[in-house]
């Protein structure tokens, strides 16, 4: 296999890793026996796969500190200036035909397999997330529509989303509404033509503008004259920048303004903008409001859009789990390199100094990193495999398995990486010591970039409520007794195979046991103001339970295996289970009380 990018600086994933959890682990090797997919084979995907490295490595990476340093600005007659260098990279992308990876044949997509089109993103998301993630947007954009529009959307929109020569945003909160979509208030009104007029403000949009596409298609939630109230009466709608002529080119700009950029603490060559639709500074064909058209069905916008919202917080657990995994690998090989101090065991007297990799507490910081961002993207991975399980899975009951596991995981898949992988960059700091908060490294702005991804595409809190308000509970709870049968198949299998496989199966069906436990005890009154105060601290057992099986399972592809590769697996996976798990006791132990610390108490207490 091609991908050996050991001299390449700075590392950004580990390449050897990657291609045991796609063969080894998740064997996607077998999908190639499908009908969807059997065009394919090894060595496309290796092709792939090796490709979005190079990509990544020459094109991705050279401008991560520079798209720090100089952010987009916005030149007085309203266009943003952006990195040169940024718009080569989204354009290299294009031309090698990322972007339609996973999609159908018929809309000009290689159906590669989903988990294969993570992994080779995964390497760009690691270079550069703030160039990355123009892209990551465009791809669950197009998605949405490839399922939701008609024909004529496909042709208009998504396909030259897929050639590179259009880049898509998501427009949801507003300025006064934030995560709470039940109050916006922007208004599209149908017109004679079949069009709508929008009109609102909309705010915290990635990618909301800047001059690196010959467009930028805008998704919209906005709401129609005597529509139902609330997220009931919400509708999508495709708003372009530019509306295009009959031969579909990119013609008369649109009624969408740039108020302003928001100005984040990483991230910072992602334009965030606040956007105007019906500035009445245009005005399209003569009239008041943004054009905009109308997918699907009026008041069917929110269940659209969770389309691109699910695939995007598992966009965001990758991106999170890219950035604290190219971290570790800063902080080991700053570890390898770095002389410093002496070893216990060669005492005071000794004057030659030792890398610091030698020490227990270097050892147990980068052993942190090593198991939070390996389980990271083990789990981002298998919930690629899930999405390909629902597409192409032999039968109705498999695809409907995997569709009920995807929903419960995405929370987790999501909010898990986006707490722990940060927690990993906060450790690679540390490991390079003073110089770790210096621009002289990269550890300091992977961090401040990383920061971000516990915010983007729902808080950790509102992933909380998600999970134990409503994924628990969905398809009458089928969902979590699908997951404790998947992880007692895992423990029975490690339980045969002896030391220490067996202890670690045992301590893992019992923290499996204390989340049904715990579980209903939280909802043995039905009562979501009992239910659900504490809902954080069950997403974070939970997920770390999760990763704890995640671990197992690649303990178990790895078994009978020799190397330091697979000899690495095995004690971050000793590590996880001895240092990590053991805290979700004391936290279903939490749960369990049915504390109300954060419920009963008064606000001027504070």
């Amino acid at each position: 296999m091609k991908r050996i990018y050991a001299d390449s600086h700075p590392p950004l994933l580990n390449p050897r890793d990657v291609d045991f959890l796609l063969y080894e682990w998740l064997d996607v090797a077998a999908l190639c026996d499908r009908p969807r997919y059997r065009e394919h084979s090894i060595e496309s995907f290796e092709s792939v796969l090796d490709l979005a490295a190079d990509i990544a490595i020459k094109r991705f990476a050279p401008h991560f500190k520079t798209a720090d340093a100089q952010e987009p600005s916005v030149n007085p007659d309203g266009t943003i200036t952006t990195l040169p260098e940024m718009k080569e990279a989204l354009s290299a992308v294009g031309a090698a035909g990322l972007l339609a990876g996973e999609f159908d044949h018929d809309i000009d997509g290689y159906q590669l397999p989903y988990v294969v089109s993570r992994a080779a993103f995964a390497w760009l998301q690691a270079a550069n997330i703030s160039t990355a993630s123009y892209l990551g947007l465009t791809i669950g954009n197009a998605h949405l529509l490839a399922a939701f529009g008609d024909k004529e959307q496909i042709d208009t929109w998504v396909r030259p989303m897929l050639d590179g020569r259009y880049l898509g945003t998501m427009c949801l909160s507003e300025p006064h509404a934030g995560s709470s979509l039940a109050n916006i208030t922007t208004r599209a009104v149908r017109q004679d033509d079949g069009t709508y007029r929008v009109t609102g403000t909309k705010m915290w949009i990635s990618g909301g503008d800047h001059e690196m596409s010959d467009n930028i298609v805008h998704l919209v939630l906005a709401k129609t004259p005597g529509g139902p109230p609330g997220v009931k009466g919400i509708s999508l709608f495709i708003v372009p920048k530019y509306l295009v002529d009959e031969a579909g080119r990119p013609s008369t700009r649109n009624s969408v303004v740039l108020v302003g950029l928001n100005h984040k603490m990483g991230n910072r060559g992602t334009t965030n903008a606040l956007l105007n639709f019906g500035d009445e500074s245009i005005t399209p064909d003569g009239r008041d409001g943004a054009v905009g058209y109308l997918v699907g069905d009026e008041f069917d916008g929110l269940r659209q859009m969770f389309h691109m919202m699910n695939e995007a917080r598992i966009g965001v657990g990758l991106a999170a789990t890219a950035q604290g995994y190219t971290g570790y690998l800063q902080a080991l090989s700053y570890a390898r390199t770095r002389l410093q101090g002496r070893t216990l065991a060669r005492g005071r007297e000794s004057v030659d100094e030792t890398p610091i990799i030698s020490h227990p507490d270097v050892r147990r910081m980068l052993l942190a990193q090593k198991s939070y961002v390996e389980g990271a993207l083990a789990l981002g991975l298998y919930c690629g495999r899930l999405i390909d399980e629902t597409l192409s899975a032999p039968t109705d009951a498999d695809r409907n398995d995997a569709r009920l596991l995807l929903e419960l995981l995405t929370p987790i898949a999501k909010s898990w990486p986006s707490q722990w992988c940060v927690e990993a960059n906060s450790l690679a700091i540390q490991v390079h010591g003073g110089y770790g908060y210096t621009r002289d490294y990269n550890v300091e702005q992977l961090y401040r970039d990383n920061r971000l991804n516990s915010i983007h595409e729902g808080t950790h809190g509102i992933h909380a409520l998600d999970l134990l308000g409503r994924k628990v509970l969905v398809d009458g709870g089928r969902g979590l007794p699908l997951l404790l049968d998947k992880i007692r198949h895992t423990t029975n299998q490690a339980s045969a195979l002896g030391d220490p496989l067996d202890q670690w199966a045992s301590t893992l069906a019992t923290a499996a046991w204390r989340i049904k436990r715990t579980t209903g005890m939280l909802w043995k009154d039905g009562d979501p103001g009992s239910a659900l105060p504490n809902a954080t601290v069950y997403i974070e057992a939970i997920g770390h339970v999760v990763i704890a099986w995640i671990w197992l399972e690649q303990c178990l592809a790895a078994h009978g295996k020799t190397g330091d590769f697979y000899d690495g697996k095995r004690i971050a996976a000793q590590y996880f289970f001895r240092y990590e798990l053991p805290k979700t006791t004391a936290q279903f132990d939490l749960l369990d009380s049915g504390d109300r610390t954060t419920t009963d108490l008064d606000e001027s207490w504070f």
